[in-house]
């Protein structure tokens, strides 16, 4: 039986999707959460108006025990106390985490937290374009399965493909997750022009220099060349970088516009700015994007500032 850890939207829709192969365990930290989803058979808190599948088991008592894959959809910035918590009762499995972005305390990516709380565990990581409701509704999605041990990739590829949910598997995990953590702060970047109006040309630039900033750190941290040109990458920051349904984008809208954001909305991208400025620093790699967006989250900077930084940078072969 695999176990979802988590749940959000995400976490949901993945037990959704997988239950219709296979019986999974849902846990949410919440007990009245988990009685209110075991009792309706919705999670209407995070996804509503889609039905929980029979072979689908709410739960918020102790973690199942056992050899079978747990995922986990826990917030990115969550994730390390969370495998502080439960590190003990998770020993032993392949553990894929369903989060993107850097920890800000260690400036780790989720399978470095995996690797660093539960030794005994094989990380992988799940990740690409996708929106939760597209998952839980049977639309046809593809990501990225990464584990660096590829035999347990396949077991993974192939206990965790559904009808709908399509894998590609690769043993890259570090351009993988790091694919996945920053197309998030190009999209609160996209937000930010198009919520202050400077149209799709800018955001179009800046989806462009902003995988090129994308892989410019990741081959410094050892990524394969090759990765980030597929759905970790490119592919989940061209969703990211024009919909709506992003978080992240519409984060940036918000920032672009002027207009309050809703606080409780989880907004992985400006966490993940904070440390990878702070890596790339150290690194001394230039990453203009991921500094300007870093100044409008802390409010440093207003977006037509952001872009005149931008924009006066010295003039430079493509």
């Amino acid at each position: 039986m695999i176990t979802v850890c988590g749940a959000g939207a995400f976490g949901t829709a993945l037990a959704v999707s997988l239950a219709k192969t296979a019986p999974v365990t849902l846990w949410a930290r919440d007990a009245a959460h988990a009685a209110e989803m075991h009792a309706t058979r919705q999670n209407a808190r995070r996804l509503a108006g889609i039905d929980l599948h029979d072979a689908i088991t709410v739960t918020s008592g102790p973690l199942p025990a056992g050899s079978a894959p747990c995922l986990l959809a826990v917030p990115m910035q969550k994730l390390g106390g969370f495998l502080e918590s439960f590190g003990d009762a998770l020993g032993h499995r392949p553990l894929v985490a369903c989060c993107k972005g850097v920890d800000l305390a260690t400036g780790l990516g989720p399978t470095g937290l995996i690797a660093r709380a539960c030794p005994t565990s094989t990380a992988a990581i799940l990740t690409g374009p996708s929106f939760a409701r597209d998952i839980a509704l049977g639309l046809p999605t593809a990501l990225t399965l990464a584990c660096a041990d590829e035999e347990t990739g396949k077991a993974l590829q192939a206990a965790l493909t559904t009808p709908n949910l399509r894998l590609y598997r690769t043993t890259d995990t570090i351009g993988a997750e790091l694919g996945g953590a920053l197309k998030n702060v190009i999209a609160i970047a996209c937000g930010a022009v198009m919520g202050a109006g400077l149209g799709e040309s800018a955001r179009a630039a800046l989806m462009t220099r902003g995988f090129a900033e994308m892989n410019r750190l990741a081959r410094a941290l050892g990524a394969q060349p090759g990765t980030l040109a597929g759905l970790s990458g490119f592919g989940d920051l061209a969703l990211t970088c024009t919909s709506d349904q992003s978080r992240n984008y519409r984060f940036g809208l918000s920032i672009g516009q002027g207009t309050a954001f809703d606080p409780t909305i989880t907004v992985e991208g400006a966490a993940t700015a904070r440390a990878v400025l702070v890596r790339a620093r150290s690194m001394a790699i230039d990453m203009p994007i991921t500094h300007a967006v870093t100044a409008l989250v802390n409010g440093e900077l207003r977006v037509d500032q952001a872009m005149d930084m931008l924009l006066s940078r010295p003039l430079k072969e493509e």
